[in-house]
């Protein structure tokens, strides 16, 4: 068999350049007890945690790692406030400061429902734009009663959703703010002015605030156990900004100069007279790497 054409956007393993699907993926090939020895023996000596990147000393390794470290965000806290909104998401607001953005982080601090306490209820929820901006912050009337706060880990009790946001208001307002003026149910393939949703467990949130977002503009990066909606909206800003931001060569494996668009450029009556190299030749990789999301603002914004 041919060796499979990999996207140049795939994460790999840096000692011995195995591609995998995801970086999950390198880490579970780099960290589990079935890993090839040098792979693992190489990464537990020159390995970054945090980017799986493996340099080439240890000194090299230090100097990188202060780099590539994420500073964590400073609490807001539990305090009882009311809501806070600001226009920093509007797209005339950025069409004034002559810079558009298209990623919005949303996270949700659950509390229970049910009679054991096990339905989870939003109660808190909170977006920020990529400057970390508020764009919305609030808590949440939850439909059902509330049987545990879950306190200790949540620090929410009765008192701060005594005169919460109705859900259905939380929905209007998060959904102005995805949406961005685009129809709903008629998003084009690129998106448009919609919002790109960045989170950790991003679909979950969705079902307890009782949402839906097409799934192409979803960006779910690792989770984070901070239970603090502001702090964790914040991280994984800064960790997708940290993704998008890679810098990945671009290969064009036709031989006219083209951009190969894969099999979609292609009728099918015409695909089935091709031969199997030449269908390996247009085959293309179906990773998505989340760099692209720049390019697509830059367009957006020319």
């Amino acid at each position: 068999m041919k060796i499979s054409y990999h996207s140049v956007h795939q994460p790999r393993c840096w000692v011995c350049l195995k591609h995998c699907k995801s970086f999950e993926s390198v880490r579970e090939h780099i960290n589990n007890p079935l890993a090839k020895t040098k792979c693992s023996k190489i990464f537990a000596e020159r390995g970054c945690t945090h980017c799986l990147r493996v340099l080439d000393s240890l000194s090299a390794l230090d100097e990188h790692k202060q780099m590539c470290r994420i500073t964590a965000p400073v609490p807001l806290g539990t305090k009882i406030t009311p809501c806070i909104e600001s226009n920093a998401g509007s797209i005339m607001n950025e069409i004034q400061n002559g810079k558009v953005q298209r990623a919005v982080a949303m996270d949700c601090e659950m509390v229970g429902g049910g009679s054991d306490g096990s339905i989870d209820l939003c109660a808190r929820v909170c977006l920020v734009d990529e400057d970390e901006n508020i764009i919305l912050h609030t808590y949440v009337q939850p439909q059902i009663p509330v049987t545990n706060y879950r306190d200790e880990v949540t620090g929410l009790t009765e008192d701060h959703l005594r005169d919460a946001m109705p859900l259905n208001e939380v929905q209007d307002k998060i959904t102005k703010i995805l949406y961005n003026g685009e129809s709903v149910g008629r998003i084009p393939p690129d998106g448009g002015v919609a919002r790109l949703l960045v989170g950790h467990g991003i679909q979950h949130d969705l079902d307890c605030l009782r949402m839906k977002y097409p799934g192409h503009l979803q960006r779910d990066t690792a989770k984070f156990r901070i239970h603090d909606p502001f702090e964790d909206s914040i991280s994984v800003m800064r960790l997708y900004k940290r993704m998008r931001g890679q810098d990945h060569q671009q290969v064009v494996r036709l031989g006219d100069g083209k951009a190969n668009c894969g099999f979609d450029s292609f009728q099918s009556t015409e695909l089935e007279k091709k031969t199997p190299d030449e269908l390996y030749e247009i085959s293309i990789s179906d990773y998505k790497c989340w760099c692209l999301d720049l390019s697509k603002d830059c367009n957006r914004g020319s």
